[in-house]
């Protein structure tokens, strides 16, 4: 798809599967992706109607553990806000909740409903500090099953995603995590296709530019196959 949105010139999946396979540039995977069994019965349908969050842990050489605190977008898998923490309470979720409303102009516009929240019931999630700044701020919070990590499918992923790249260094300085975080997130937002959406980044679905995007791939695959078969006509002529 990347190479269909910048050269202008469909290639099908499949032939470029073939192509590398036959060249022997298929690798074997590295591990394998366990998918969750169960999904939500009634699906989210638009950008922020559904935050997840969670905390993932990553290690500073010297330093110690930080926690990584994040609000993900059900619906696009938008990674709206984040923020490394030196602890796991309920004022690093507000603080990083803050921040996604601020971000997404939920803390200004006038909306029917406000993002439900979605967590595990970890203590920082539980806790009735957490409880009442969702409801000064009109926030409904959805806590999974205990010991069913599949609720929370989308940001158990995303840790995965990002670890498998961020995991690749050592850090020895909390700034230079940071900063690493900050760049995959950037790559992951805006630049990184993702296959459960289409083969679009989480920023097109987001910003709603997804329709346009796959109208414009249909109309690139039209003209394309529309060129091979005038061009295999000429040869046969």
């Amino acid at each position: 798809m990347r190479f269909t949105d910048t050269e202008r010139y469909f290639v099908s999946e499949a032939s470029v599967y073939r192509l590398l396979k036959a060249h022997d540039l298929i690798p074997s995977p590295a591990y394998i992706t366990i998918k969750a069994a169960d999904e939500f019965r009634d699906k989210t349908v638009r950008p922020n109607q559904l935050w997840q969050t969670d905390f993932t842990y990553l290690k500073v050489t010297g330093w110690g553990w930080f926690y990584l605190s994040t609000i993900l977008d059900d619906y696009s898998r938008y990674v709206i806000a984040w923020r490394l923490c030196t602890t796991m309470r309920a004022n690093d979720v507000t603080a990083t909740l803050e921040d996604a409303l601020v971000a997404s102009g939920c803390d200004t516009a006038t909306v029917a409903h406000r993002p439900r929240l979605l967590s595990d019931n970890g203590s920082s999630y539980i806790s009735g500090d957490l409880a009442d700044w969702l409801e000064d701020r009109g926030m409904d919070h959805v806590r999974g099953a205990p010991n069913h990590p599949q609720t929370q499918g989308k940001i158990e992923r995303w840790h995965q995603t990002l670890k498998n790249r961020i995991l690749l260094e050592n850090y020895y300085l909390p700034g230079a995590l940071e900063h690493a975080i900050g760049a995959f997130i950037d790559h992951y937002n805006n630049h990184r296709y993702h296959e459960s959406l289409g083969n679009l980044t989480p920023a097109d679905v987001y910003f709603g530019r997804a329709e346009t995007i796959l109208r414009q791939r249909r109309e690139i695959k039209q003209k394309t196959i529309e060129q091979r078969r005038l061009l295999h006509q000429q040869n046969a002529a």
